[in-house]
């Protein structure tokens, strides 16, 4: 490995590198797209049920079934991306999953039963898994390993502010137009990506020819401390889809169980607080983390905030709607590591297959949503809401500090080296 030279600040690179400069933005603004029409079922997932005719006793299974086919096409499609990005070039992901994503959103916006709506659900997860882990494989190689770490930090922070856009937009407008202004946006996002320019990395693998196995998912297979590293950082992930897909998405439910009386927080404004939160925890950990010089650190301290909150928020009956909402921020910034997750899932594994583990691995923790909300719904009649939601928070909150404890430190590792 070859030690990078110096470098300037990560703001005056980008001003003098255009090809930096570009990558960097369309990797937020992919990221910005993908949550935003993430999170946007999460936020129309009553009134959009109920506008296709779903009685009010079943918009919880229901929605529980829409929400775990939109995270099977997450989880398909970040294996699908992310060998596609070690085998045909990061470029090839970031032009393809936005098309697929954009007229999937769109088909959204016409569904009349719950059927259309789960296979577009699917299409559209399909199609949203390559946006992240490309994007921050293709920028971790551009920049100096000093400054990754803010480079990601960027990224994440405005990427998830599309939750906040989805938040604020499904206030004012009707599901229907919601996906389709989630198409809209990305296919605008599209004419950015035509300046972007490939990896050095990649080539310089592409170059080296079939000795190096690109792509080969097997590799974490065959591979005993590969696939350790694989699951250590997919377990690392998992928390955030279990504040996200449990307690947010489902706020009416929990909000009832608490005892809450009269005017209720809605799902809509328990999602725009929470990633008002994760946009302020993004940034938190990454500023961390450069200043310890350590990844590890950085996750430690938010996963300890967030089991703190979590436990408050499960245990203290909200005296309002405000402070339920206060909550949900609160809970948000403690799961606002995923930008530091994401970047140390890329700085795990070599260039063959950086991009295959950064864009599955996001996309698998995502889909732990699938048995997180099955294990939740099937302890509900024993436990009830609350209690079921904590047991599966425990389970989920000891496999990440774990996972934590697996992993290697990578802050200053140079990622110019492939997997044999």
């Amino acid at each position: 490995m070859t030690k990078s030279a110096a470098q300037p600040g990560i703001f005056a690179q980008m001003t003098q590198d255009k090809v930096v400069t570009l990558t960097i933005l369309v990797a937020a603004f992919g990221y910005f797209v993908d949550v935003f029409d993430l999170l946007l079922f999460n936020i129309l997932r009553v009134p959009s049920l109920k506008d296709l005719g779903v009685p009010e006793d079943q918009l919880l299974d229901q929605g529980v079934f829409l929400l775990n086919t939109q995270m099977a096409g997450l989880l398909v499609g970040g294996f699908f991306w992310g060998v596609a990005g070690d085998k045909f070039g990061r470029l090839s992901v970031l032009f393809g999953s936005i098309i697929l994503y954009s007229l999937g959103n769109i088909a959204n916006a016409f569904v009349t039963t719950v059927d259309q709506y789960a296979i577009l659900r699917f299409i559209t997860g399909l199609g949203l898994a390559g946006e992240l882990g490309v994007g921050v494989t293709l920028a971790s190689e551009l920049l100096p390993r000093k400054l990754r770490g803010l480079g990601t930090t960027f990224i994440a922070s405005i990427g998830v502010m599309g939750a906040v856009a989805a938040g604020i937009i499904a206030n004012y407008v009707s599901w229907r137009h919601a996906y389709m202004i989630g198409g809209g946006m990305g296919f605008l996002l599209l004419l950015l990506r035509v300046g972007v320019k490939e990896s050095g990395m990649f080539k310089k693998v592409v170059a080296e020819g079939p000795k190096v196995a690109r792509g080969n998912i097997l590799m974490f297979f065959r591979d005993l401390d590969l696939f350790r590293r694989y699951i250590a950082v997919l377990m690392i992930g998992a928390p955030l889809w279990c504040i996200v897909g449990m307690f947010i998405t489902f706020t009416p439910e929990f909000a009832k169980d608490f005892g809450m009386q009269g005017t209720l927080p809605t799902a809509a404004n328990a999602v725009l607080w929470c990633y008002v939160g994760l946009t302020a925890g993004d940034m938190l950990s990454g500023l961390l983390s450069q200043y310890l010089q350590s990844r590890r650190k950085s996750i430690a301290a938010s996963l300890v905030f967030l089991t703190v909150t979590t436990l408050v928020f499960t245990h203290v009956t909200p005296s309002s709607v405000d402070m339920y909402y206060a909550m949900c921020c609160l809970m948000g910034i403690g799961a606002g590591y995923w930008a530091m997750f994401v970047q140390i899932g890329a700085e795990q594994f070599g260039t063959n297959l950086r991009a295959t583990a950064a864009t599955s691995v996001p996309n698998v923790a995502r889909g732990l949503a699938i048995p997180i909300t099955l294990g939740f719904r099937a302890l509900i009649p024993a436990f009830g809401v609350t209690g079921g939601g904590l047991a599966v928070f425990a389970v989920v909150m000891t496999l990440a500090f774990a996972g934590l404890m697996l992993v290697k430190e990578t802050f200053h590792d140079d990622l110019d080296y492939v997997e044999k």
